[in-house]
């Protein structure tokens, strides 16, 4: 599951669980598109409940998108990651590292109020 939520007109707030096959990953996509058309200077709050990888095709999807997704990506400015799982924070602030114009945070799952500490500071 793929969940999002637009909470302030610069903040959307992604709950992902599960496995995502190349459907649900096409329709993630698109409702995180259209989501952060207007947003500028923006912030994400995602919270991994419980994380699969996706199938095959829906990797395959997400590669076929990156151009539109690096454009968007260059929409906020702040991540926060929450996650009980070390080496899904570990990835997200690396990939961070990777992406320009990003700060990514990862924090434990416990930790909501600290993470949104951090991306309003």
């Amino acid at each position: 599951m793929f969940k999002i939520t637009k909470t302030s007109s610069n903040r959307l707030d992604i709950e992902l669980s599960g496995k995502l096959n190349s459907e649900e990953m096409k329709i993630a996509l698109d409702e995180l598109e259209s989501n952060s058309c207007d947003i500028e200077n923006g912030l994400m709050l995602y919270d991994v409940v419980e994380f699969h990888l996706p199938s095959l095709e829906a990797i395959a999807i997400e590669f076929s998108r990156l151009p539109s997704m690096f454009t968007l990506i260059r929409k906020f400015r702040k991540a926060a990651v929450l996650a009980d799982k070390n080496w899904i924070q570990v990835a997200s602030e690396f990939e961070g590292l990777l992406i320009p114009g990003i700060e990514i945070k990862a924090f434990n799952r416990d930790q909501k109020a600290e993470a949104e500490k951090w991306m309003a500071a």
